[in-house]
């Protein structure tokens, strides 16, 4: 039975050829080229750091995984096995205050780091662990597609911390200066109403 040109699959041929990603699946290529190798994505909790490297080896990727603590011994064992295995790049995502001793042990090591902004990096919706997680930073770094946050050197982050008080101390006094100012500008209730 012969399909009509509107059937299903009745015009695929012409479709593949004009969307790249579809051409790409159907002759059985890689679906996006592996920028990284040998690359590292990091689950930062407050406890714990899920490691997930992803290697790429004779056009197969291997996956590992594993769980390390947050205490400096076990920062300085994430640092020896992501040596161990040769990764070039390790990227992790910017969960509030818990990324900086897991930066700090990590930036003696021979390889890039990328602190990702968790907005750029979300997970598709879903089931969601720590392991997932923790893949899908990895493949998204592979593929080239987290964009670095800026991370100050160790003495400008220092300096940082030393003045943020003092800037705060100085905010709060003009606040309660300038407010105090304001309440007597401001019309009372009982001018309002009329």
């Amino acid at each position: 039975m012969p399909r009509g040109a509107n059937a299903p699959g009745a015009r695929f041929g012409e479709f593949v050829n004009k969307v790249p990603t579809l051409a790409v699946r159907s002759r059985g290529e890689g679906l996006m080229e592996v920028i990284h190798r040998r690359c590292s994505g990091l689950d930062v909790h407050k406890e714990t750091v899920v490691a997930c490297v992803r290697l790429v080896l004779d056009d197969k990727i291997t996956r590992e995984v594993r769980t390390f603590e947050t205490t400096t011994s076990g920062l300085l064992l994430l640092l020896a096995w992501l040596t161990e295995l040769g990764c070039t790049h390790v990227a992790m995502e910017a969960t509030g205050v818990y990324w900086k001793p897991v930066w700090n042990i990590l930036s003696d090591g021979d390889f890039e780091l990328v602190l990702a902004n968790a907005a750029h990096i979300k997970n598709v919706p879903g089931r969601k662990t720590d392991v997932s997680d923790a893949a899908w930073i990895a493949d998204l770094l592979a593929h080239g597609l987290i964009r670095s946050r800026f991370v100050p050197p160790l003495a400008v982050e220092e300096l940082r911390d030393r003045t943020r008080p003092r800037q705060q101390t100085c905010a709060r006094s003009l606040s309660t200066r300038c407010g105090s100012t304001r309440r007597s500008r401001r019309p009372t209730s009982s001018l309002r109403a009329s």
